[in-house]
């Protein structure tokens, strides 16, 4: 088979995934009441097969909605599946599955997945002209209404992140920065233009939108496996083996399911939808970081309002290590911004706490006891290899403590240390307590 030759070197790649990924709560950064921001894979249903299919005589064109343009054109590719235009309804195991994706969305979640397709006014229209400009198909703009219901700070037990849902190494490999200061996961933009290079090279490598949407999911490792375990080339063909998880098997089903719900949300029972306006914003070039506050007076708007057109910034302040930075600020907002600025004093724009190093500080020492990463310490500072050796008395720059707070990252990180140590300390006295032991019986034997 075609896939075979790529088996040994993809099974190296990571992938993404999908698995419950939770709302976070913009002011505290904790979990949402325990709410899954998708899908999760194990719910089950139990409804009739017909129910919520278009009759025959019917077509989705019939039915009016308020909704975001949906359109999809042909491939822009004559050579390449659209992803819209793959059809379902020929195959009994692809029409049970969607179906069955359908009556999930429209009856058991339905309060959850409204809330979904109203968030999708915010960001499909742009992710569809990213797709575009990157030759994918339009419609796979939809994905993030299963992957994170288009929430940029979704966040899933596997850790991963952002509308598109992507785990660390893969974000990295597709040109994400993930360091201290931002998260680019999280931009609606930057997360989608990653995220179409990698649906790019899995549909090059599988040369079907479903088997790419399923490696999306799964890994393209575990695709390429499962077809040539089942010698098929074909995703619903997996649908009735053991060779992938159910939650790939659910993947493209519930992929196409909310695809027509947000096509014609009226016909599915979705009345009264207020979508969110679309995502657009001024940019401005900042030579030097300023504090997120500082930025909202500039701009005559609110901190909450200059995260949500940033989300990738982490932090009280815009990223100390990028200069210059662009910034995203309320459309129409670009010269009241430049004007407010001009008028604030350098030294009032960027928050630090000033801290007087004592004798025998370090860098590593303060960063142990600060929590803050070395390499923090130093951008903070504009170190350029004078810190090494620090002198009592000398002051330094940190965050400033009435403005940082650990996010969700910090704090599994910091457990992360902590269980790593507590792993080693536990080690460390096992092997104490069994040389302790040995000694004593070899004790024992010396005096018989």
């Amino acid at each position: 088979m075609m896939f075979k030759s790529f088996a040994l070197f993809f099974l190296l790649f990571f992938s993404p995934s999908y698995l419950f990924a939770v709302e976070i709560d913009k002011g505290t950064g904790t979990e949402g009441a325990a709410q899954s921001q998708v899908v999760s894979s194990n719910q089950e249903l139990a409804a009739d097969p017909n129910q919520n299919k278009i009759p025959a005589d019917k077509t989705a064109a019939e039915v009016t909605a308020p909704v975001p343009k949906t359109d999809v054109p042909a491939s822009p590719d004559p050579g390449k599946e659209n992803a819209s235009a793959a059809s379902y309804t020929s195959n009994p195991v692809a029409e049970k599955a969607v179906e069955k994706s359908i009556t999930l969305f429209t009856e058991k979640i339905k309060e959850r997945f409204s809330l979904y397709l109203q968030r999708s006014g915010e960001y499909v229209e742009l992710m569809k002209d990213i797709l575009k400009a990157y030759n994918i198909p339009e419609d796979i703009a939809f994905l993030p209404l299963i992957e994170s219901g288009f929430n940029p700070n979704a966040y899933s037990v596997a850790r991963a992140v952002g509308p598109w849902q992507f785990i660390a190494s893969t974000a990295k490999k597709y040109g994400l920065t993930i360091d201290w200061w931002r998260d680019e996961r999280k931009d609606p933009v930057k997360s989608t233009a990653a995220a179409a290079n990698y649906l790019k090279d899995l549909y090059d490598m599988f040369g079907s939108w479903n088997l790419a949407m399923a490696a999306y999911n799964a890994g393209e490792g575990k695709i390429l496996n499962a077809l040539n375990r089942s010698k098929s080339d074909d995703y619903w063909a997996l649908l009735n083996t053991r060779h992938i998880k159910k939650e790939t098997k659910e993947y493209v089903p519930r992929f196409i399911a909310a695809k027509l719900i947000a096509a014609n949300p009226r016909y599915y029972g979705f009345d009264d939808l207020v979508y969110r306006a679309p995502f657009e914003y001024d940019e401005v070039v900042l030579g030097s970081p300023i504090d997120l506050d500082v930025a909202a007076r500039c701009a005559e708007t609110s901190v909450d309002a200059i995260k949500d057109l940033n989300p990738e910034i982490r932090r009280w302040s815009t990223p100390a290590n990028v200069r210059p930075y662009t910034l995203r600020i309320p459309f129409g907002k670009k010269a009241v911004f430049l004007t407010n600025l001009e008028n604030i004093p350098e030294e009032e724009r960027f928050s630090v706490a000033r801290y007087t190093v004592k004798k025998g500080d370090t860098i590593k020492k303060i960063s142990n006891k600060t929590e803050i990463p070395a390499s923090v310490i130093l951008e903070l500072n504009d170190d350029d290899g004078g810190m090494k050796h620090l002198k009592a008395g000398e002051t330094i720059y940190l965050p400033p403590k009435d403005k940082f707070h650990l996010d969700r990252d910090d704090r599994l990180g910091k457990r992360k240390v902590l269980k790593h140590r507590y792993r080693h300390a536990a080690r460390k006295k096992q092997v104490r307590k069994i040389v302790v032991t040995s000694l004593d019986k070899k004790h024992i034997v010396a005096d018989d």
